[in-house]
């Protein structure tokens, strides 16, 4: 047997982090192969990391509802049918001592003699990148592994100020040295203090609960989308009686044939798409100083379940008929309220569209999915008296549509020519449209 280590995946474009929400083992279980052994989220996705062995798992090497970065180990199997000489998942050295290099100092010093040293090249990558990131010599840290390999924990667990002592024993120079000239002195850079967060004072009485992953996955995306997009909001209304005759038309035959409910959501789908079409800077993306035109409209949904939100992503939108759209709509709603939703349902996004309508809601301005151009809330439908051409008065159907923008890519002029196609798409379906 061979100890294995089962390392945090890619879980898809963009993503760096993610966090373990539950350990579906224990240590001491015996496990087979693709058996799920934890439940893991991201800000895009949720979803069980299987095994990729037979074996017996030995120890868990991260806590609950901390976030880690893409790599790190996440516990240790005794993986049956594996030779024990077999190298775990390891960044492999092309020379002797891949893993950080020791500082270098003015004078010789003795070397630092570790456990570890025979494992040079073999460090895990969350091993590596976390030595990097604290500046830390790996041939200086103890390894408490099998067979003296580093782990997370010896990381953790090591002062740097250890390292920094070891350094600083060296010989003394037999002769004494010239002294040096002393150095101007920097100017120092004047940079501005982080205004730090001060803790909230509690009211006697209130409960404090810890944020879950999932929460806390969908709280660093909104930090980032309002502090790295500078929004600005237009919107408009629609009238949309005709897509409610034909609605209110075909639903029941549709329920009957497809044995699911046809909601308005995919005519506004559709509607946007077509307009997106016509208007490719609105499916664009800021990529420091360059806007980037996304050749597939791939467009994002946001569902909500009764405590978080996820943006499901309907590949190349604009393949689809009406009756596509509403069958793409239904699978991943159901996957995201089964909890099955997948990885690559989660990848791709370039428009966001948002059915705040089902909520209730006849206003709102939504925040842009980073790194997405903009968002498009489609808000109640309402009865509402209008004014007609001729000059009197007809009671419509009436929908507002509001944009939020990505002000450095998009003016208002652009926004508006997109409403007004998106208008103009509503407007156009009548009792004669076919949804497939």
């Amino acid at each position: 047997m061979a100890i294995k280590e089962i390392l945090m995946p890619n879980l898809g474009e963009s993503v760096t982090e993610a966090t373990v929400i539950g350990w579906l083992v224990k240590p001491g279980d015996k496990v087979e192969r693709y058996q799920p052994l934890m439940e893991v989220v991201s800000d895009k996705v949720t979803t069980e990391i299987p095994s990729d062995f037979d074996g017996v798992i030995k120890e868990y090497l991260v806590d609950l509802d901390v976030t880690v970065p893409i790599g790190t180990v996440l516990m240790t199997l005794d993986a049956e049918g594996e030779s024990a000489d077999e190298p775990t998942v390891a960044v492999e050295a092309a020379a002797p001592a891949p893993e950080v290099a020791a500082p270098k100092a003015a004078a010789p010093k003795a070397p630092v003699k570790s456990g570890n040293q025979e494992n040079a090249g073999r460090f895990s990558p969350a091993v590596v990148r976390m030595a990097q990131e604290k500046g830390i010599d790996l041939n200086q840290v103890p390894g408490s592994g099998k067979g003296g390999r580093i782990t997370r924990k010896d990381i953790m667990n090591f002062d740097p100020a250890n390292q920094v002592a070891a350094e600083a024993v060296a010989p003394a120079p037999a002769t004494p040295a010239t002294p040096a000239t002393p150095a101007t002195p920097a100017t120092p850079v004047t940079q501005a203090p982080t205004p730090a967060v001060q803790p909230m004072v509690v009211p006697k009485g209130s409960e404090v609960v810890p944020a879950d992953g999932v929460r806390k996955a969908i709280a660093k995306k909104m930090v980032q989308s309002v502090t790295e997009i500078p929004h600005a909001w237009i919107m408009v209304e629609a009238d949309v009686s005709n897509i409610v005759k034909l609605r209110n038309s075909v639903k029941d035959e549709f329920k009957q044939k497809e044995g699911y409910a046809l909601s308005f959501f995919p005519f506004f789908a559709k509607a946007v798409v077509q307009a997106l079409k016509k208007n490719p800077k609105m499916n664009t993306s800021w990529d420091n100083g360059n806007i980037i035109y996304h050749n597939d409209i791939n467009m994002s949904i946001a569902i909500t379940t009764d405590e978080h939100l996820y943006v499901p992503v309907i590949q190349q939108a604009d393949n689809y008929s009406l009756s596509g759209l509403a069958k793409e709509i239904n699978r991943l709603a159901l996957e995201v309220r089964n909890g099955t939703l997948g990885n690559k349902d989660m990848q791709g996004g370039t428009f966001t569209l948002n059915n705040t309508g089902s909520i209730g809601a006849v206003q709102s301005m939504g925040i842009i999915n980073h790194p997405q151009a903009a968002i498009l809330q489609v808000e109640s439908i309402v009865k509402r008296v209008v004014p007609t051409a001729d000059g009197g008065f007809k009671t419509a159907d009436m929908v507002n549509l509001s944009l939020s923008i990505d002000h450095r890519i998009l003016d208002g002029q652009q926004a508006g020519k997109f409403l007004k196609d998106v208008k103009e798409n509503l407007a156009r379906f009548s009792n004669e449209a076919d949804i497939y």
